[in-house]
């Protein structure tokens, strides 16, 4: 369960499906790891500007989970590395499980 802040520490609410994602732009592959159990990498060719990386993890996510790219909701982060990203039709387990799938094999 991740809870929002307020700039002033007071507490907004909690989102308990949202994922916790650090993203590397300008990366030399794309690629998505699982981190801290339920935390992602998130590698993108993209770089920083004008929303590309935002544009390029929503479009990664998508397809490694098999959902559609309007699916996937960037809920706070637009403009930082950090970012809490929500996908509907699928729980933060199912999130997990099909990602651990993906990168046994």
């Amino acid at each position: 369960m991740v809870t929002f802040m307020s700039s002033a520490g007071h507490t907004l609410g909690h989102i308990p499906e949202a994922l916790e994602v650090r993203v590397h732009p300008k990366s030399k592959r794309n690629g998505i790891e699982l981190i801290e159990g339920r935390k992602l990498r998130i590698t993108v060719t993209a770089p920083p500007e004008e929303g590309k990386a935002n544009d390029a993890v929503i479009s990664l996510l998508a397809k490694r989970l098999g959902v559609a790219k309007g699916s996937v909701q960037i809920l706070s982060g637009h403009k930082s590395r950090n970012k809490l990203l929500l996908v509907e039709g699928l729980a933060l387990d199912e999130v997990v499980a099909i990602l651990s799938n993906i990168s046994e094999k």
